[in-house]
């Protein structure tokens, strides 16, 4: 798949005539994400994310890092803290932003450190892409943790999105995507979203306690893992 989201993260680093990336959808217009979003200081982290911060403790690996913002942020708070993305580009950014350990690679392929804190915020958690994956990745992540770690990420129960017209297949949540920008697109993928019944239901088939630590008016909730003893 085209490397799409890395190249709009290092034209906006770069300043390098960055465009707009655009995310289609199988359920409405495409939608606007704002690049500068992935370049957020502490100042503009919504209270979600502000609350993850404060919550994380130990070694910390940063999933789905982005441009590093978060993984930044818990570098001057003294954590050390590995930045994982998929994106060979967006890494090189986080190192020339000044994270100090940043690594490309598939989440699913990732093995051999032990972490006190996973951490995936922007809906990083979407990255299972569906329900079956969901259980696939919480699996994965047990063998990431150190004893007593945590597993920590936001999602959303997406309901309005369908203004009463629920599909009559599949699970709601389980979303379509695809990104362009300057002409270039990805593949369609999966992406999801888990309200909070679903995600304690799955996640305690999987050996793991829920504990939701914070939830906004929109229904968007941050979560808390840890393995059942």
């Amino acid at each position: 798949m085209k490397d799409v989201l890395g190249q709009a993260i290092h034209d906006y680093h770069h300043q390098n005539t960055p465009g707009e990336l655009w995310i289609h959808n199988r359920y409405g217009p495409k939608e606007l994400m704002p690049v500068e979003a992935y370049f957020r200081d502490e100042d503009d982290m919504p209270d979600l994310e502000w609350h993850a911060l404060n919550e994380c403790r130990g070694r910390v690996l940063d999933v789905g890092a982005g441009a590093g913002s978060h993984a930044l942020e818990l570098q001057n708070r003294g954590y050390e803290v590995t930045a994982l993305d998929i994106s060979p580009v967006a890494v090189k950014v986080m190192q020339q932003r000044g994270v100090k350990q940043a690594v490309a690679q598939n989440i699913y392929s990732y093995t051999g450190e032990k972490y006190d804190t996973i951490l995936l915020l922007m809906n990083g958690i979407g990255l299972a892409g569906n329900l079956k994956q969901l259980s696939t990745l919480l699996h994965h992540f047990k063998t990431l943790l150190a004893t007593g770690g945590q597993l920590m990420f936001d999602s959303s129960d997406i309901t309005y999105l369908y203004e009463g017209k629920m599909p009559e297949t599949g699970y709601y949540g389980e979303i379509q995507y695809q990104y362009e920008y300057k002409s270039q697109k990805t593949d369609w993928f999966e992406w999801l979203y888990i309200d909070e019944a679903m995600l304690i239901t799955i996640a305690n088939e999987a050996g793991w306690d829920v504990e939701v630590l914070y939830e906004d008016e929109f229904k968007q909730f941050l979560a808390r893992l840890t393995t059942k003893k």
